[in-house]
């Protein structure tokens, strides 16, 4: 079973001190690593400027060098040169896996370089780096299987979701996609991530009630889940210290 906890790295922002800023960040990290099996390092989430997680990430090896990082690779503003250079951190550093998606309009007017996620994958895998480091694709928590034929084509190690709504939605993609690992995106409910409930037009009152059983279910089913709690970090922390006890 592997609990994986999504790290939105610190915005950029003017009259901020950047570095204080990730030593907050890192210190976060040091707190929740203890209750949790990996973390997943986003990327310019909704297109605003982060800190890169390859520069995040970098300290937290070597803060924590056993825990399993996974990061997020925005295809939607980088060449084929630039996204090289991304993988081959990536691999040096040591982190355990690539989630290659399309990525949110940027925020700045940067234009879209044309790069498609799945073909990238297809395109890496040939160049053999699914070797060193696991590839993934993210998938809707509702696809049209008939639909996906390229990336199941692409062939990566497996998919991380949307945020689930039911278990109905991980059940239908574990059946659908045996022989890929299946990562399921759960939101932590609590009323700091509303914004981030209506956002997914989650009903947070009735998401909360079942929350823990499906959190349970999911991860009697894929084995793996990654939990997402945007703006309430210590409420997920005290969620994962009780049920570690």
């Amino acid at each position: 079973m592997t609990i994986r906890y999504e790290a939105n790295p610190p915005k950029i922002l003017p009259g901020v001190d950047t570095n204080e800023s990730i030593q907050k960040f890192v210190e976060k990290i040091k707190i929740i690593s203890k209750k949790c099996d990996a973390i997943h390092l986003t990327e310019n989430v909704l297109g605003f400027q982060r800190v890169s997680p390859i520069e995040v990430g970098k300290i937290i090896k070597k803060e924590i060098p056993s825990l399993p990082i996974t990061v997020s690779l925005r295809v939607r503003d980088k060449c084929e040169n630039e996204i090289s250079e991304f993988v081959d951190n990536c691999i040096s550093i040591g982190f355990s896996g690539i989630l290659i998606l399309m990525g949110d309009p940027s925020q700045t007017g940067k234009e879209d370089s044309g790069q498609i996620p799945s073909l990238t994958v297809k395109r890496l895998r040939e160049q053999g780096v699914d070797s060193k480091i696991d590839l993934y694709l993210s998938i809707s928590n509702k696809p049209n299987f008939s639909k996906i034929g390229k990336k199941i084509d692409a062939s990566p190690k497996g998919f991380m979701t949307q945020v689930i709504q039911n278990i109905e939605q991980v059940q239908d993609l574990s059946e659908n996609l045996k022989g890929f690992l299946i990562i399921p995106i759960i939101l932590y409910p609590s009323p700091k991530n509303e914004k981030s409930a209506k956002f997914l037009n989650l009903d947070l009152t009735t998401y909360s009630q079942k929350f823990e059983e499906l959190l349970k279910k999911t991860q009697d089913i894929t084995g793996d889940v990654l939990l997402t709690s945007p703006n309430d970090f210590g409420g997920l922390n005290e969620f994962l210290e009780k049920s570690s006890n």
